[in-house]
């Protein structure tokens, strides 16, 4: 999911992925400052346009370098850490997607089955037919099934100050946000175009849900993290909290962004779901891409599928795969990953094709920033 532009989570965060009160700049000592002056001035440019702070971990062949920039507290002015925990938004959908993949590789489902063959009757009215949109479809944006964020009622009830307030901890259904998409027409006819659509990866989580016969967060944690040992990764599951060490996260609650920021670090972020409510850190987050990329999390079948991309109007520069961005840089490198916004946290997560060098970050404010520049800046900067 992302909080971009408007109120409402729409492509706005695959955008961001085009790629994404300062307290003095700050290096852990892991691996050497080489070669970083750029993705820190764009780190502190950040800063400068009014995000709280930044945290941002590169991997490459000469080692980690990790840094930060401006405060992780607003009232106490602590400064960030390059080993906090926070929301990844929809950098949740490639975790997803992979596992999805791993059940096609084993058999268990065919990424051209209908949704209607796992999700029977679930996806229909106001010209929505889950006969007619295949797995595939949702995993790359082209089922033209409605985005249920993009519905302005749902909208105000999660990300505006009164609705948010009332319905922060609460827990909601995936068929209740599958039944908001349906209350809209389709965005067009399955297959005809491109449309980023967090409901699609509700259903996804749904289907794996359904093959496996335990939610999807498990088979996550079962198939993903747990294999590779990603110690700060995990699906909430309804639970408001992100363990340590943590910063603090804001948003303006609003439609407009010269008001006062909120404190949203606490929240039950179900209304995401599948579609964005995973937490990460830099490093789990690099040591996940980096496995994609090199093929040790799908057979070269399932990662070929993976990154076979479709036009993504709208996202300069990329295509969309199965849960996966494709990036052209500046200067002629591609990166994959995915990028994402959710409540106070605006992250991006990519790395090359051959998976060794890696870039995650994190900025504890969802209404400004400009994320895609730190990813320029790390893989074309000086």
């Amino acid at each position: 999911m992302t909080v971009r532009t408007r109120v409402t989570l729409v492509a706005a965060t695959a955008a961001a992925l085009s790629l994404a009160l300062a307290a003095p700049a700050f290096a852990a000592p892991a691996g050497k400052d080489h070669g970083h002056d750029a993705t820190r001035d764009a780190m502190r440019a950040a800063v400068k346009d009014g995000v709280p702070g930044v945290t941002a971990t590169a991997r490459d062949g000469q080692g980690t370098w990790r840094a930060t920039e401006g405060v992780g507290n607003l009232k106490t002015g602590a400064p960030r850490s390059a080993d906090d925990r926070y929301r990844v938004g929809s950098i949740t959908k490639t975790f997803v997607a992979t596992v999805l993949l791993q059940l096609e590789a084993e058999g268990e489902l065919s990424l051209d089955d209908t949704v209607d063959t796992w999700l029977p009757g679930l996806v229909s009215g106001n010209g929505h037919d889950g006969r007619d949109i295949t797995v595939r479809q949702l995993l790359n944006h082209t089922s033209g099934i409605f985005n249920y964020t993009g519905d302005d009622t749902f909208a105000r009830e999660i990300f505006l100050k009164e609705g948010f307030d009332r319905n922060r901890f609460r827990t909601f259904a995936p068929e209740e946000l599958v039944a908001v998409a349906m209350r809209h027409e389709p965005t067009f006819a399955p297959g005809t175009s491109w449309s980023y659509s967090n409901t699609n990866y509700i259903l996804a989580g749904m289907v794996i849900e359904k093959i496996t016969g335990h939610p999807y967060g498990e088979a996550i944690e079962d198939r993903i993290i747990e294999p590779l040992d990603l110690d700060d990764t995990f699906v909430p599951a309804g639970r408001p909290t992100l363990g340590t060490p943590h910063s603090r996260a804001y948003s303006k609650l609003a439609e407009t962004y010269d008001g006062p920021s909120y404190d949203v670090t606490a929240f039950n972020p179900s209304a995401a779901g599948a579609a964005g409510e995973m937490v990460s850190d830099n490093n789990d987050l690099n040591r996940f891409m980096s496995a994609l990329l090199r093929g040790k999390l799908l057979p070269p079948e399932q990662l070929k599928a993976m990154k076979t991309t479709v036009p993504a109007p709208g996202v300069p520069n990329a295509t969309y795969g199965l849960g996966l961005i494709k990036q052209e840089l500046s200067c002629g490198i591609t990166v994959w990953g995915h990028g994402g916004g959710i409540h106070g946290s605006t992250s991006d997560a990519v790395t090359t094709t051959d998976g060794k060098h890696s870039l995650a970050l994190n900025l504890n404010a969802d209404w400004t920033g400009d994320s895609a520049a730190i990813v320029e800046a790390e893989f074309c900067g000086d």
